[in-house]
């Protein structure tokens, strides 16, 4: 008696152990598919209006779409310090998949490069690169309607030393570098002029606060499109930009000056793995979706993804180039 009421109670108490493990299955099944729950921010470490900022809200909605689970993205701009406000923010986030953010080159590597920063490029969750937009030097000309070439500018340079003001948005920027690199190429003076973001170094031109903006060519082009009377003296790239392929390169006018500015998107070290492939998965969707893919072009912007491991090698090869960089010609003002 005794034996069968053990093997009664034993059975019963299987059942109910596999009952439980078959509803806390069910429970975690359902809160991986609920990710994500509430809204995501998105960190822009610039000024809105900026070539960040417009793509960041172009792409927002596509990495909704392709997350699912009616998946909401927030874009906060956190300008200031030349990125790393925004870059440290992002950084220093719970690694929860609801802080995500824009990280930009070079001014994500520089930054820790010239001064001890809060944070470092090994801190984040690497989700994808999308953007590589050459930089460009771009003039009101009706302000200054001598200055229609490279050569011009040069010459204008030469004989103003330190009166050429030119707008970046920040030291160690791929613009200041550029900005550098220009100085050292042809031995002329010009004045820095740091700015929050690409949009106010719109203003500055437009407005005659400064004389030049140095200024991803995605970005010139955009503005321009829009109204904003600058006109881009040349691109630093290996070839000219399908965006505008009539513009030449400074190498082709004698300027050997290659600079651009990789936009991807990180997250803070450590998201759980599940939350982790979501979000690459929905990022690389969004990068190749075709609707987004138009609107980058109506809007000016070079893409360029690459995936977590190559964007890895990316990062790395750039932040040895940078480092020979500041030890040969530091960027700090």
């Amino acid at each position: 008696m005794n034996s069968t009421l053990n093997k009664g109670f034993t059975r019963k108490l299987m059942q109910f152990a596999m009952g439980v493990s078959v509803v806390a299955a069910g429970l975690a099944s359902a809160a991986h598919a609920a990710y994500p729950e509430r809204p995501i921010n998105m960190i822009v470490s610039y000024a809105p209006g900026g070539g960040t900022d417009l793509v960041a809200r172009a792409l927002a909605p596509f990495i909704e779409k392709h997350l699912g689970n009616n998946a909401r993205i927030v874009v906060v701009n956190r300008p200031g310090a030349g990125g790393e406000i925004g870059f440290a923010e992002v950084a220093r986030s719970k690694p929860d998949g609801y802080t995500i953010g824009f990280i930009n080159t070079p001014n994500l590597l520089t930054i820790p490069i010239q001064r001890k920063a809060q944070y470092h490029w090994t801190d984040f969750d690497l989700l994808g690169n999308l953007i590589d937009d050459p930089d460009s030097f771009a003039i009101n000309q009706q302000k200054f309607p001598e200055i229609k070439t490279l050569k011009d500018l040069e010459a204008y340079a030469r004989a103003n030393p330190g009166k050429v003001t030119v707008g970046t948005t920040g030291a160690g920027s791929d613009d200041h570098l550029a900005m550098m690199q220009f100085e050292r190429a042809t031995g002329v003076e010009m004045l820095h002029v740091p700015y929050k973001g690409a949009a106010d170094v719109r203003t500055a031109v437009t407005g005659g606060e400064i004389m030049l903006a140095a200024m991803n060519i995605g970005e010139v082009l955009a503005y321009r499109a829009g109204g904003t009377p600058i006109t881009p003296l040349g691109v630093m790239a290996e070839e000219p930009s399908n965006l505008a392929p009539e513009l030449n390169t400074f190498k082709a006018e004698g300027y050997d000056i290659i600079m651009s500015s990789l936009r991807g998107i990180g997250a803070p070290k450590g998201l759980p793995d599940e939350v982790r492939v979501a979000l690459v998965e929905a990022v690389e969707k969004a990068a190749n979706d075709p609707e987004f893919v138009q609107k980058a072009k109506e809007m000016f912007t070079p893409l360029r993804y690459l995936g977590p491991d190559a964007y890895k090698a990316e990062l790395e090869m750039n932040e040895a180039m940078f480092k020979r960089t500041w030890e040969a010609t530091p960027w700090a003002e």
